[in-house]
Parts: structure tokens; C-alpha cells; sequence
């Protein structure tokens, strides 16, 4: 058996000589070779460019939340200044992040509308299937965002109940002092008729009694107008935390609301389409009558056609 030889060099030097007929010169024909070597990477569509955006701002709002936490969450490390500029870039954020996957969600009904044929039927498989697959990517960057916003829920919810917690207590202070006054302007109003009385008995100078009336009526005054700021203080700080107990429910039912309306959307997508598939099959069942009628006429024929035949075979013999 002949050895075989190897014509791979002759290969070489016949692809270098056909390359500098044609005009490449030594970096054209170089750049040709890496261009095979290494391929350049595709160009992403606008649609994956603005995904990855929005997934990376994302991304960036939950390390804005992971870096924040601690600072939102304890009461020594910052003010409720800062806590409500934290709470309103978050908002900002999340804001912004909804309105890019709303964005995306809108170029995937203009891109399915437009792919739809002359009776509003999709077109070939491999664009429904491009379709589909954006409709999945903008539904797992919808859950990224929900996720995040759930950690946030959480810390708020942390920061009102903290919030209810300092509120309480010092409602009761307040109460318990409430009280003490009360029993103290009732003992002192009793005291002064005592002195008085010990006084008119032991005590013949009374030029002084008038003086000693006008303080008490002072004194009661002042503690009228103590015990009536305290109460309006206790309900001033109830409006407080109930506003603050509203504010929360507020926030919650917001993000139950933005819930049922991405699954309201998804349900309105799917009922879009099984309509369409419901119209398809409705198409298919009258071609497959008309295809039942013809058959069964091309059965009659064929039958009439073969009698017809044995009855002139049998004639004819």
C-alpha cells in the first residue's frame, strides 16, 4: 500500500498565491486567518441590550438595599431624615426599573402585532418562538424586581412597627401622668380649705388669705391647661400612628395591587391567544370537513366505476 503524502503546505501555497492575485496583501491576509480563528462576538439585538440594563439596574438596587439595610432598619445609626432618603431613592429605583420592563413588554406586542399575517395569524414558528421567549425574559426580570421589592416591604414593615412600638409607651407615660396630675390638684384643692380653716381658727391676720386664694385659682388654672395639652398630645400621637399604620397598609396594598395587575395581563395574554389557537382549530375542523366531503365523494365514484366495470366484464365475457 502507497503512503499518502501530505499536501497541506502545497494547499498553503497555492491559497497565499490565489490571495495575492486577488489583491490581499500580508495584514489583509493575516486579519482573514484570525477572523477565522476567532470569530467576532454577535451583535446584541435592542431588546437584549435593554434587558441587560434593566436587569443591571436591578442588580444595583438590591446592593443599594443589602449596603442600606442596617442603616434603615436601626434607629442609632441614622435619622428619620436619612431613613425617608433612602425610602425615596428606593421608590425612584423601583420606579424606574418598572417603567423599562413596561418598555420591553410594550416592543414585544408591537413586534407580535406586526408579525401577524393578512387574517391575523402568526407567521412562521421560529419568530412565536423568539415571542415567547421575550415574553419569558421580561416575566423573570418582573419576578427579579418583585423579589427585591419584597425585601424592602420588609424593612418598612420593620421601621412602622418600631415606629408603633415607640409611639405606645410613651402614650402610656402619658396617660400615667394624666392621672397623677389629676390627683394632685385634687388633693391640692383640698388642702388650701384646710389651711384656710386652721388658719381663720389659730390665725387672727387674714390679710393674707386673699393672695393665697389667687395662687391656688392660678395654680388650678395651670393644671387645667397641663392636664388639656396632655390629652390633646395623646390624640395628636394616636392621628400619628394611625397615619403611620395606614401609610404602611397603603404601601402593601400598592404592591398586592402591581401583583394582581401583572397576573390580570398574563391571564389577558393567554385568553389573547387561546382565542387564536380556538380560531385556528376552527379552520382546521372546516378543511378537515371539506376534505371528508371530497373523500367520500372519490369513494362513491371509485365504487360506481368498479360495478360499472364487473357488470361490463361480465357482458363482455
Amino acid at each position: 500500500m502507497s503512503k499518502v503524502r501530505d499536501r497541506t503546505e502545497d494547499f498553503k501555497d497555492v491559497a497565499h498565491r490565489s490571495a495575492l492575485s486577488l489583491g490581499y496583501d500580508e495584514s489583509k491576509t493575516a486579519a482573514l486567518l484570525a477572523s477565522f480563528i476567532m470569530h467576532k462576538p454577535r451583535q446584541r439585538s435592542g431588546f437584549t441590550r435593554a434587558a441587560l440594563k434593566t436587569l443591571e439596574s436591578i442588580g444595583t438596587l438590591e446592593q443599594f438595599l443589602m449596603k442600606h439595610k442596617k442603616d434603615y432598619v436601626d434607629l442609632h445609626r441614622t435619622t428619620e431624615q436619612e431613613r425617608d432618603s433612602i425610602e425615596h431613592e428606593v421608590t425612584i429605583f423601583v420606579k424606574s426599573c418598572k417603567e423599562q420592563i413596561d418598555v420591553l413588554r410594550n416592543s414585544i406586542n408591537e413586534e407580535d402585532a406586526n408579525s401577524k399575517g393578512w387574517l391575523g395569524l402568526k407567521g412562521d414558528n421560529l419568530n412565536a418562538d423568539t415571542i415567547a421567549h421575550k415574553h419569558g425574559v421580561v416575566l423573570i426580570l418582573s419576578e427579579k424586581l418583585h423579589s427585591v421589592t419584597s425585601q424592602f416591604d420588609q424593612l418598612r414593615a420593620i421601621r412602622f412597627q418600631d415606629a408603633i412600638n415607640r409611639v405606645t409607651p410613651r402614650r402610656k407615660r402619658k396617660n400615667t401622668t394624666k392621672s397623677n396630675a389629676a390627683e394632685t390638684s385634687a388633693s391640692s384643692s383640698l388642702d388650701p380649705n384646710m389651711k384656710r380653716d386652721s388658719e381663720g381658727l389659730g390665725d387672727p391676720d387674714t390679710q393674707a388669705a386673699p393672695i393665697r386664694v389667687q395662687e391656688q385659682l392660678l395654680d388650678d388654672e395651670t393644671r387645667a391647661l397641663q392636664v388639656e395639652l396632655n390629652s390633646l398630645l395623646d390624640s395628636v400621637q394616636e392621628t400619628e400612628t394611625k397615619m403611620v399604620e395606614m401609610s404602611a397598609l397603603n404601601h402593601l396594598m400598592s404592591t398586592h395591587v402591581l401583583q394582581q395587575a401583572q397576573q390580570i395581563e398574563l391571564l389577558y395574554e393567554q385568553a389573547v391567544e387561546a382565542t387564536q389557537n380556538v380560531e385556528l382549530g376552527n379552520k382546521e375542523l372546516s378543511q378537515a370537513i371539506q376534505r371528508n366531503s371530497s373523500s367520500r365523494t372519490f369513494l362513491l365514484l371509485f365504487l360506481f366505476v368498479l360495478t360499472f366495470s364487473i357488470l361490463f366484464l361480465d357482458w363482455y365475457s
